[in-house]
């Protein structure tokens, strides 16, 4: 054979019995190698440890649920199996050997990091829960349709509502979180504007209604809200403005929920002054129109929150799934 062959394998280390690499265990040999652990029973080392920290064969058996007697035998064995000592036996306590307590150390390492590693991989993720205030009508009519946006992005929020008319403290104990109207100066409070609130005389179409000084000729439709310290604007306000002939005020249906009202103008059972931007589906779609003005601007809605929790992270999920809600003044001005 041509040396200059035999020296190319050579080169490459074909067939040579000097390679000095190191030598790998196949996958057979490392099943084996563990296969073949020198290991004492679980339970006699569960004992041992729980014995070992409590310094006693009782206390370890109540932590166990099992007797004193099976602990102590349980011990033994291990001694046995381990050749030698564990512990000196003294009246009422246990004290460790030095091979005890080595052993004991290891243990309480190896334990801790099984506990953890279990903990890590059976743990569910930890939910947070968050209450939003605001009035039925923005709970209803604007928020609800796109709970669903909110629950994609973060599956791990449980988000409650608060329905009131007035603010409520946002201490975390009532409410987190909240959609006002206002001006937006709350002290310690961080306000975004989300949308105007501009309130319009409002209709079924099957009332054809069309001008304004047939408006005494319909009922009114109104909403007051119980227990409100603030009113939003009603129909005595709005007449000061229209100075419509004959016109009562006083007279029609009484509502104290928005959503209700709504409804009923839907329904024509009267004419209603409500706020535009919660009827916007319904005037884009023809189920109400609004047959004339005045339009009277009302305070706008915020989103409201303490400025101690600007940067919590389940309050910034809330308030970015609000900004993208459509219909509010993120998305107009987008």
């Amino acid at each position: 054979m041509n040396s200059s062959v035999v020296r190319g394998k050579s080169s490459l280390g074909l067939g040579c019995t000097s390679d000095k690499r190191p030598f790998l265990p196949t996958t057979d040999e490392r099943n084996s190698a563990i296969a073949h652990r020198r290991l004492p029973s679980l339970s006699a080392l569960r004992a041992f440890e729980a014995a070992a920290r409590h310094e006693s064969a009782k206390q370890a058996a109540e932590e166990l649920s099992v007797t004193a007697t099976a602990i102590s035998h349980q011990i033994r064995s291990l001694e046995e199996s381990l050749g030698v000592a564990l512990f000196l036996r003294k009246p009422r306590k246990l004290e460790l050997t030095d091979p005890g307590r080595e052993l004991q150390q290891t243990l309480e390492t190896a334990f801790d990091s099984i506990s953890a590693t279990v903990e890590r991989l059976s743990a569910k993720p930890c939910r947070q829960a968050i209450t939003l205030s605001t009035t039925p009508a923005i709970t209803v009519r604007w928020l609800v349709p796109w709970v669903c946006l909110l629950r994609d992005s973060h599956p791990d929020i449980d988000l409650r509502f608060h329905t009131s008319h007035e603010p409520v403290a946002l201490d975390g104990v009532t409410a987190d979180i909240a959609i006002r109207y206002g001006d937006g100066r709350w002290p310690g409070l961080v306000a975004e504007k989300l949308f105007d609130n501009t309130f319009v005389p409002v209709c079924s179409p099957h009332l054809g209604l069309r001008d304004v000084t047939e408006l005494p000729k319909h009922p009114l439709i109104h909403f007051r809200a119980q227990a409100a310290l603030s009113a939003p604007i009603h129909w005595a306000s709005w007449q000061k403005l229209a100075n419509v002939p004959g016109l009562d005020v006083s007279a029609g249906l009484v509502f104290s929920d928005e959503t209700h009202a709504i409804s009923a103008a839907i329904g024509a059972q009267g004419v209603a002054l409500m706020s535009r931007q919660l009827i916007e589906d319904e005037l884009r779609e023809g189920r109400l129109v609004q047959p004339f003005g005045p339009e009277m601007e009302g305070k706008p809605f915020h989103l409201v929150y303490p400025e101690s929790r600007r940067d919590d992270p389940t309050v910034r999920a809330v308030r970015e799934w609000v900004m993208k809600v459509p219909g509010g003044l993120c998305e107009m001005v987008g």
